[in-house]
């Protein structure tokens, strides 16, 4: 992959691939990855876009963020970016968080964006399972037990440790982030967005139900959804010359 740079950018560092000429394509991954994440999309359309890959802040060697970001201060963030790069307009391909980040901006800067490929977007709430339920019932018992000492911090801990997400676990100094990202639903959004949308989902995704897919579809004014039958949340990587091809077509750049 190309050299990257580092940008300055309202006294936040962010790490930025440029790579081909063309029309501005702007690439986001997402939780927990970074631009080499992306690396599939990327190859496929530098062969006749610009294409723009940030590490978001806090993932890969872009520093994290000052403060509890939510995904309003990621979008505008990105859009700060494409100022500095004095980029006005650019379509957008997102996974999962890095997809809800370019959602938030098209409903929010409908002029940035010309059209967005979104794959596996987080964004949409879904009513609790039984199981997360019970989760949370054990975790209101273990910030109970964590008042009562230090064997009660040592059970805090224990019950945490075994009902926390991966993601939760890893997420370190991000954690805050997370839980404000992972609670915002930006569904009440959606019927804002201009941009001709193309929703890509995995049939197995367990991250970003199908269903989320199918009401993003319903939502979004000008949207289809395309889907990978048992392909999960990665479905960009599981069937990365499909996912190529389908966004080439859609975003009109010819190899």
């Amino acid at each position: 992959m190309e050299p990257t740079s580092v940008l300055e950018v309202n006294s936040q560092a962010v790490r930025v691939l440029e790579i081909g000429e063309g029309d501005p394509v702007v690439v986001l991954h997402g939780w927990g990855g970074r631009i080499e994440s992306m690396a599939p999309v990327i190859s496929c359309l530098a062969r006749s876009a610009r294409v723009v890959a940030l590490d978001l802040p806090g993932f890969g060697e872009s520093p994290t963020p000052v403060g509890v970001w939510g995904t309003p201060d990621y979008a505008e963030f990105v859009r700060d970016v494409l100022v500095t790069l004095e980029i006005d307009r650019a379509s957008f391909v997102g996974h999962s968080f890095g997809a809800k980040t370019s959602l938030y901006l098209a409903a929010t800067h409908r002029d940035l964006v010309a059209k967005l490929v979104v794959q596996g977007a987080s964004g949409l709430r879904r009513a609790p399972s039984a199981m997360a339920r019970v989760k949370r019932a054990i975790g209101k018992g273990a910030r109970f037990a964590g008042k009562l000492g230090p064997p009660g911090r040592a059970l805090r801990g224990a019950l945490y440790d075994r009902i926390a997400s991966q993601d939760y676990k890893d997420a370190g100094a991000m954690r805050p982030i997370l839980v404000k990202v992972v609670n915002e639903d930006i569904g009440h959004l959606l019927s804002n967005v201009a941009a001709p949308t193309l929703l890509v989902w995995g049939t197995e995704d367990d991250a970003a139900p199908l269903a989320h897919g199918r009401r993003m579809e319903q939502l979004i004014p000008d949207a289809g959804l395309v889907t990978f039958e048992g392909a999960g949340h990665f479905a960009y990587l599981d069937e990365p010359e499909r996912f190529c091809t389908i966004v080439k077509h859609f975003l009109k750049v010819q190899a």
